[in-house]
């Protein structure tokens, strides 16, 4: 065995821990970073309760979450790990288009955001930019985020929707997925008035007239993909 090939046997692989609910997708994401020499998978998990108590046990070195939890939160996530983690980079691996949630990613904290659409071997660049403590997002977004910052304001937003508050987006998630008020607040640990009260904050954003146009707008985007 060649000296430069021990090296890389003996190289230090950053310690990765991977969030999403679909097992298929963790799998796959596993085969492709542990065939890194620099990089390998510690740890993995579906829902965020799952996913806080892990990484509190094995401190990885990153973690790469989808926004995408079946009924928990992504964004949500990421502040929760902020909060005690808030030396650990964050890099979001969704299915949702950046244009919507890129943003909203790394306003809770995320330093990277990139689509599943994208080559394997992006993902693994953006890995690395993100353990070297850059930011990563799409050519396309970074463009988008520099013309909204240089020309600030709402006639820059792609969709009334980038509109809602996370906690917004959550609400509007959920009733989209079928949920009552009631169960929405059971689901988020809040009040039934407090729910109430987002959903007035949503029509109002939205610019929707009734409670039943707003139901049919969520479930229209819910079944459209566009949520998280």
């Amino acid at each position: 065995m060649t000296a430069a090939i021990r090296q890389d046997k003996n190289r230090i692989r950053s310690r990765v821990f991977i969030v999403d609910d679909h097992p298929i997708v963790r799998q796959g994401l596993k085969l492709l970073i542990d065939q890194e020499l620099d990089l390998t998978v510690c740890g993995e998990a579906e829902d965020a309760q799952a996913a806080m108590l892990s990484i509190r046990e094995l401190k990885p070195a990153i973690a790469v979450i989808d926004i995408s939890l079946g009924r928990d939160s992504g964004i949500e996530l990421i502040k929760n790990i902020k909060l005690q983690h808030p030396d650990l980079p964050i890099l979001v691996l969704s299915m949702h288009d950046e244009s919507l949630y890129a943003e909203r990613a790394f306003r809770a904290g995320a330093k990277g955001y990139i689509m599943k659409q994208e080559a394997p071997e992006k993902v693994i660049i953006a890995i690395r930019r993100v353990l070297e403590g850059n930011i990563y997002v799409s050519d396309a977004m970074s463009g988008k985020m520099l013309n909204k910052l240089i020309y600030s304001g709402r006639d820059m937003l792609s969709s009334p929707v980038e509109l809602l508050s996370d906690r917004e987006m959550q609400v509007f998630k959920l009733l989209g997925s079928g949920l009552s008020t009631r169960q929405v607040a059971d689901q988020m640990h809040v009040s039934i008035k407090t729910v109430e009260a987002y959903r007035a904050n949503i029509k109002e954003k939205l610019k929707l007239k009734s409670a039943a146009e707003l139901v049919h707008h969520a479930i229209h985007w819910v079944l459209s993909g566009e949520l998280p």
